[in-house]
């Protein structure tokens, strides 16, 4: 019988930890209707908590008493005192427990972060098909469905942070992304900040502000990516000569164009061609 397709139906599925798969390990799923709060706890690894209906609160030391309104995720970390609860009237949860070393690397690129453990969702059956998903996988107990789960779980992860931020973006600035969008389409060419700006009616100062807030980077520094993101294709598909693939992407030093490569690549260009070109 397949309870994640019994929305009133609690039910909970606990498994040993396996050896991690691909360094991420699922331990452990379930869903039901809370009604009483959980204080002080601790959990020996990571969770992610969904709530699907009702709203209510969480507080850890990193994070401070923070509200949770549903459709909403939030991430609990291991070894750390956490409490978390509805209000009176309860809320309908989902959670999943998870360890491994792939986790280092979810807290490194702040993927989950204690000081931000709420995530509001604007796509909750998204977030729903997951959950069925990765149900069905721990429920087999497979060596191949236990991979397909420590996958899943990844996915979440990723998932979850891709709708915060979209989320935070738009709540931010909800008119960057045409701006965004116009540097993408122009970052091969000489780009004039000064006039660039004015053809979004701002000053430079306030595109550069309004930029990095949302991208996380300045102007220059996503126009460059761009480039040498371009550049990488070229290297890996055509023979074309270094000087040719740096003009190509607007720059046309190629000795400056090899120094930026290798500060951002740990490689010069005709190293990363030798690994990935396949001509």
């Amino acid at each position: 019988m397949d309870f994640s397709l019994m929305p009133d139906r609690p039910f909970a599925l606990y498994r040993s930890a396996p050896t991690a798969i691909g360094g991420l390990s699922v331990t452990g799923i379930g869903r039901h209707h809370v009604t009483q709060a959980i204080k002080a706890r601790k959990l020996p690894e990571f969770a992610v908590v969904l709530v699907e209906d009702g709203q209510g609160w969480l507080e850890t030391k990193a994070c401070g008493m923070q509200t949770i309104q549903a459709p909403a995720l939030f991430w609990l970390f291991p070894g750390k005192t956490h409490s978390y609860g509805p209000d009176v009237s309860g809320w309908l949860e989902r959670w999943a427990l998870f360890d491994g070393t792939l986790t280092r690397d979810f807290t490194r690129l702040r993927l989950i972060a204690e000081d931000a453990p709420i995530i509001p969702l604007r796509d909750l059956g998204e977030m729903q098909r997951l959950f069925d998903r990765l149900h069905g996988e721990l429920a087999l107990d497979t060596v191949l469905s236990q991979a397909e789960a420590a996958a899943t779980v990844h996915r979440i992860v990723v998932r979850a942070a891709r709708q915060a931020a979209a989320s935070n973006t738009a709540r931010r600035d909800p008119d960057i992304q045409p701006i965004i969008d116009a540097l993408r389409r122009c970052a091969c060419d000489p780009v004039d900040l000064d006039a660039f700006a004015a053809k979004f009616g701002m000053s430079p100062a306030t595109l550069r502000r309004r930029f990095a807030l949302a991208a996380g980077m300045s102007p220059k520094a996503f126009q460059l990516r761009i480039r040498l993101d371009l550049a990488k294709q070229m290297l890996a598909a055509t023979d074309s000569p270094v000087e040719a693939v740096a003009a190509a992407v607007g720059i046309h030093d190629a000795f400056y164009f090899s120094r930026l490569f290798r500060d951002r690549e740990d490689c010069s260009p005709s190293e990363f061609r030798s690994r990935h070109n396949r001509k």
